[in-house]
């Protein structure tokens, strides 16, 4: 019975390792079913090492890890009094940024695009830029960055938690109670909010969020260890398909319209895909289109 007999159903499911990995297949794998079953005499690819072969079924992964795959990471950590939290190593994009109540509820963070932490020079009483010998050559030829820049250290200081009892309060510290109409998303709550600093690599909060624990759910391209380069089942063919197009289009003695073919079948797997790992389920589909439904009066 292979997989499935009853010696690997009892080890299944009385040790404590992840389940479910059945529904994934590996890259290996599926390298070597390429190799079987798309390379030989009389078939499309009559030759390719299996180097090309896995260069182009790690880009597959990594294209269909994007929108197909949904291959979203997340990070919890209790956000130090720096204020920061390091971008992960396979960091693609953020997903969202949520803050943890102590009841465990996710409570969206969103970013404030009105800040950023830019290169700050240091100066002099004058205003005289300083710099300094970054090479070690005797000349002064560097810029010397002050760390934290002022747009930081303001940022950094701000309230944590804003007044709604106070009648002077300015409007963004009233806008979260839903005061005022035209509301700007970043204000109009208490949980805090955040930047990226792309260029040194991490995310700055607020101070409302110190102390806090805070979950950072991101999009990686899907490369890593063995054990995280697997396909699901369901995207298998679609990787194929992006293999042999990538292995032909790169070749001077294919023939356009089979270039052309199989362009268009990657894009017909690729969506196939993305459909069947949509997992969209009639009655939940239902469920949420029945609250829609609802005449408000």
């Amino acid at each position: 019975m292979g997989l499935l007999d009853a010696t690997n159903q009892n080890t299944y499911y009385n040790v404590t390792d992840p389940k479910g990995d059945y529904q994934f297949t590996t890259l290996d794998n599926i390298i070597n079913a390429f190799m079987f079953s798309y390379v030989g005499e009389n078939k499309i690819i009559t030759k390719v090492s299996r180097t090309d072969v896995q260069f182009h079924g790690m880009r597959a992964i990594q294209e269909l890890s994007y929108d197909v795959f949904r291959s979203v990471k997340s990070q919890e950590i209790e956000v130090p009094p720096s204020l920061t939290m390091a971008l992960p190593q396979d960091y693609i994009n953020y997903v969202k940024l949520v803050v943890i109540g102590g009841d465990g509820i996710e409570k969206n963070l969103y970013p404030t695009g009105k800040t950023s932490n830019p290169f700050a020079i240091t100066q002099d009483s004058d205003g005289v830029y300083q710099f300094t010998d970054a090479d070690n050559d005797g000349a002064l030829d560097t810029l010397t960055e002050q760390n934290p820049s002022d747009t930081w250290t303001n940022y950094q200081a701000q309230e944590s938690e804003p007044s709604i009892n106070a009648s002077d309060s300015a409007d963004v510290e009233i806008d979260f109670a839903g005061r005022r109409y035209g509301l700007d998303p970043q204000h109009s709550h208490m949980h805090g909010s955040f930047y990226i600093d792309y260029l040194r690599g991490f995310i700055h909060f607020s101070s409302a969020v110190a102390g806090k624990t805070v979950t950072l759910k991101y999009i990686s391209d899907g490369l890593g260890t063995d054990s995280e380069m697997v396909v699901h089942k369901f995207a298998e063919e679609a990787v194929y398909k992006h293999i042999v197009y990538g292995v032909i289009s790169v070749r001077s003695n294919i023939p356009e319209y089979i270039v052309q073919r199989f362009k268009k079948e990657r894009f017909a797997e690729t969506r196939k895909a993305k459909i069947r790992l949509s997992n969209i389920k009639i009655e939940e589909f239902t469920q949420v289109l029945k609250g829609m439904g609802k005449q408000i009066k």
